[in-house]
């Protein structure tokens, strides 16, 4: 099942043209460029400068990228615990993602009301986190009843649970989120405990690293031990409607090696805990998606669920050395190919041929 990430926040932060940047982007060649799964979700494909750099060695008839999924959540409200607006949605959206992009308003636009009258990045994430606390506080609440019920049998574990829930409690009623509390890991639905990227949605004007709406957004991720990124949400999506002869020509024009878009693709691919392993031939250079720690049984079985019962080996190099050495040949004969058995934990950028039995 693919991953998700979902892009979160207030209404007219910016949110639906960060989504409509990221369908249209156009990104090199691959069998998975955007495309709809529903009305509110799309695979876009993760640039890797590497997988340029293989096929110009190998000279494939194709390349097939990575992708990431991303889901656009409804705007929140607030009271959308309680199910307000279209709270219920908003939640279940949340629900169903596997780690959040929370887009923050960074920029201040006369034509563009800001629900809450003015632009405050701190409040604006707190109104969010908030609501998402609330939800929490009713899943805690609920599974601590069920465990102190328990709890009268004295079973050791249960009472442990116990100890935890009602720390976990006292956290989400101080307003932290799970994701700051060491007892989040009692339990696996809580929409605070997801992993957090903080966008912060800038416009040209404000394209300064002291803007001190930025620097709120950046400082408010440290202190949640939370990762953060800049993105001009309106500029890449200009960029986006371009050709990519116009795209490189505009990216050049404004000083830029890429739109900042690509960046935020790959921290959610990253903030999604994936990597990218390769497999290289003249028929196509192929990035599959893995998460990070997978055994390289489990990671040919993205190739065919076959290999993974049939697995013999994988015969491993590191992108670096099939780079640096010229290729399969070039890394045999320095002697950075090699062999791996059934307990290899596959890393970022391996490029691997898989020995299976017929």
């Amino acid at each position: 099942m693919t991953l998700s990430c979902g892009l979160l926040g207030l209404p007219n932060v910016g949110k639906s043209t960060l989504f409509n940047a990221l369908t249209q982007m156009a990104i090199d060649a691959s069998n998975y460029p955007f495309c709809t799964i529903e009305p509110n979700s799309g695979l876009v494909a993760v640039p890797d400068p590497r997988m340029a750099a293989l096929s110009k060695l190998v000279n494939p008839k194709k390349e097939i990228e990575a992708f990431v999924e991303f889901v656009d959540i409804a705007g929140l409200v607030e009271g959308a615990a309680e199910g307000q607006g279209l709270g219920n949605q908003f939640l279940d959206h949340v629900r169903s993602v596997d780690a959040l992009c929370h887009i923050v308003r960074c920029f201040d636009d006369p034509d563009i009301v800001h629900v809450c009258g003015s632009v405050s990045p701190t409040r604006d994430i707190q109104l969010i986190e908030q609501e998402l606390i609330l939800a929490d506080l009713q899943i805690v609440e609920r599974a601590l009843e069920k465990r102190r019920k328990l709890a009268k049998a004295r079973d050791p574990e249960v009472l442990k649970e116990v100890v935890l829930l009602e720390e976990l409690l006292e956290h989400l009623e101080d307003s932290q989120p799970a994701r700051t509390s060491p007892a989040a890991s009692v339990l696996d639905t809580l929409l605070t405990n997801k992993p957090m990227l903080y966008v912060a949605n800038i416009r040209d004007e404000d394209f300064d690293d002291d803007n001190p709406w930025v620097q709120e957004v950046a400082e408010y991720a440290e202190q949640q031990g939370a990762q953060w990124l800049m993105v001009n949400a309106l500029l890449d999506q200009e960029i986006s409607d371009l050709d990519e002869e116009s795209q490189k020509e505009f990216l050049e024009d404004l000083g830029m090696e890429e739109p900042s878009l690509h960046r935020l693709i790959r921290q959610a691919y990253d903030l999604l805990n994936l990597q990218t392993f390769f497999t290289a031939g003249e028929k196509e250079v192929h990035a599959w998606t893995i998460e990070k720690g997978t055994l390289a049984p489990q990671a040919a079985a993205k190739i065919h669920s076959d290999f993974e019962k049939g697995f013999i080996r994988a015969e491993v190099v590191a992108y670096e050395d099939y780079i640096t050495h010229g290729g399969e040949n070039g890394a045999k004969n320095s002697g950075k190919w090699r062999l791996e058995g059934k307990t290899y934990a596959v890393q970022d950028g391996d490029v691997i041929v898989f020995r299976v039995s017929s």
